[in-house]
Formats: C-alpha cells, sequence, structure tokens
C-alpha cells in the first residue's frame, strides 16, 4: 500500500522539483532557456504563415477573370489616389525641413518602414501580444513602433533572429502620451483589461474639463509626439466617454479601439534611422 501511494504520488513529486530548480535558477539561465525555447518555436509558427500566405495565393488563383478585372481596376484607382498623396507628402517633407533649418529647431526623427506579415497571436493575451515574420535579420529594434492602416498597432518588445513580438496598444502595459484631435493639451493613454475575443478598449486620463464625449459624439485620439517613440498624429482611437477623476481636477474617460486589431495579418514596424545632415 505505501509502495502504491508513492508510485501515485511520483508525477506531482517530480514536478514539484522541477518548479524548485526552476525558481533557484539565476535570471540569466532562465532568460537564455526562455529565448532558446522561443527560437525552436519560432520555425514551426512561421512555416505555418508561409503556408497560409500560399494557400491564400492558390484561393486567389481560383477566382474568375472578370472578378479579377473589376479588382485590378479598384486598385488602379487606389494607386492612382496614393501616388498624388505621395507627391503631396514628398513636397511637404521638404518645406518641413527647409523650415527647421531656417528655424534652426530640432529635427523631427526619420523612419524606415519595414512591412511584416503576422505569424500569430498569442491566445493566452489575445490582446496583449502578436509574433510578426521579422526580427534581427531586418535589424528591427526594441521600442519600435508598429502601425497599420488604422493608426496604432503597439511597439516591438521583443527581436529574436526572424521573428518580433509586438506589444499591443490594448494591453495594460502600454502607456503613452496622446491628445485629443485639434487639441494640444497632452493626456495619459493606457491599454485597457480586455476580455479574450471581446471588443478592445483602453484608459485615457488626466483628461482636460472642457473636454466632452459620448457614444453619439466621439473624439479622434491620436498620439502626441511627446517622448519620441510615436511620430505626432497617429489614431488610437475614438473617446466614447469620460467623466470627472475622484479628484475633480480632470477627467478620465474610455477609449474604443479599432477592432481590426484583432484581425491583422501585415503590420508595418517604424524603424528609426539618423538624419543625414
Amino acid at each position: 500500500m505505501p509502495q502504491r501511494r508513492f508510485d501515485q504520488a511520483k508525477p506531482f513529486v517530480t514536478l514539484g522539483l522541477v518548479l524548485a530548480a526552476w525558481l533557484v535558477l539565476p535570471v540569466a539561465v532562465k532568460s537564455f532557456l526562455r529565448a532558446s525555447f522561443f527560437e525552436l518555436q519560432a520555425p514551426v509558427a512561421t512555416a505555418a504563415s508561409h503556408a497560409r500566405d500560399l494557400q491564400e495565393y492558390w484561393s486567389l488563383r481560383n477566382q474568375s477573370k472578370q472578378e479579377l478585372i473589376l479588382a485590378g481596376r479598384d486598385l488602379a484607382r487606389i494607386n492612382a489616389s496614393f501616388e498624388l498623396a505621395v507627391q503631396q507628402n514628398t513636397h511637404l517633407r521638404e518645406e518641413i525641413r527647409r523650415l527647421e533649418n531656417l528655424l534652426r529647431v530640432p529635427a523631427h526623427s526619420d523612419y524606415r518602414y519595414e512591412h511584416a506579415r503576422v505569424v500569430r497571436r498569442d491566445f493566452t493575451s489575445w490582446w496583449q501580444r502578436l509574433i510578426i515574420r521579422k526580427g534581427r535579420n531586418h535589424d528591427l529594434p526594441v521600442g519600435a513602433p508598429v502601425v497599420f492602416s488604422g493608426g496604432v498597432v503597439g511597439r516591438v518588445t521583443e527581436v529574436h533572429a526572424y521573428t518580433a513580438v509586438v506589444e499591443l496598444i490594448s494591453s495594460p502595459g502600454v502607456r503613452l502620451a496622446a491628445v485629443v484631435e485639434g487639441d494640444d493639451r497632452p493626456m495619459s493613454f493606457q491599454g485597457g483589461v480586455n476580455p479574450t475575443f471581446g471588443t478592445a478598449q483602453g484608459i485615457i486620463e488626466f483628461v482636460p474639463l472642457d473636454i466632452f464625449a459620448s457614444p453619439d459624439n466621439t473624439k479622434r485620439l491620436v498620439t502626441s509626439g511627446l517622448g519620441g517613440v510615436f511620430p505626432a498624429g497617429l489614431t488610437l482611437g475614438q473617446v466614447v466617454r469620460v467623466e470627472p477623476s475622484t479628484d475633480g481636477l480632470f477627467k478620465t474617460g474610455e477609449v474604443r479601439l479599432d477592432p481590426r486589431l484583432g484581425e491583422l495579418t501585415e503590420v508595418t514596424v517604424l524603424v528609426p534611422v539618423a538624419r543625414e545632415e
């Protein structure tokens, strides 16, 4: 009987010994083992991402010629609009650079745009992070801002050999300065505690008392540019509600984030580059 009880408790004893050994390991060893395990998993996730891209390619090949013609026509119109926007953007950049040199003001940071496919989303923390298919092989730095067509996605928190981890703006660990569109007074934005597969929301603090918002009269929240990480003017979300804080000096509120954050397939990493004099 004692031997039988020992055999039943043996797995739990082994697990306890493993946990105890893990707790006493140095931090450097834990970091090395964690990074090594991540690198071992990366090829499997990357291969699955390439397989999904190939599946999407062949599904598009099965489209009829008429559908492809219509899609090509719409794409040509969009490209024409973007070409005009690029020309205007180039002119505005040159004008900004001329004024900076004339007024001797600090230059804005320049960025290199690195487009990356999303490998997978961490299901244990759905609104906290995702993994992209580029890393040190494309010189991605830790802390680089990540954006998409709807605004800010998050920032790079880990860089591996050919993958990187992006912490989403919906994560409570992300905190940055923001402003309401049309107002230059900075506020504090932070990701909220969001349920898995639910609607992503954020929290805004230190809102001036003369700013009002409601579900029927939302305010667009954008990055302020303070801190030097995110460029100014990038969309964070829509302020849907504000109410006085406990101290009565400011307001706090809720920010509704872009629902497309939950279905991203491609993002852009803004890699800072040194501007030549």
